[in-house]
């Protein structure tokens, strides 16, 4: 990926991590699903009805 973006080897290596997140935000998918919306979305949607 961060060869698409065409960042020269020497400007990658000297990228912070911030940097680097920040210039791969808008081709990564969203954040994880978690637990706890996981749950949420369990109660709102059971696989089964009630009873």
């Amino acid at each position: 990926m961060v060869g698409r973006l065409g960042l020269a080897p020497s400007a990658y290596w000297a990228m912070t991590p911030r940097e680097l997140s920040v210039v791969l935000a808008p081709h990564v998918g969203p954040a994880p699903l978690r637990a706890a919306d996981l749950a949420t979305l369990a109660a709102r949607y059971p696989d089964r009805a009630p009873g």
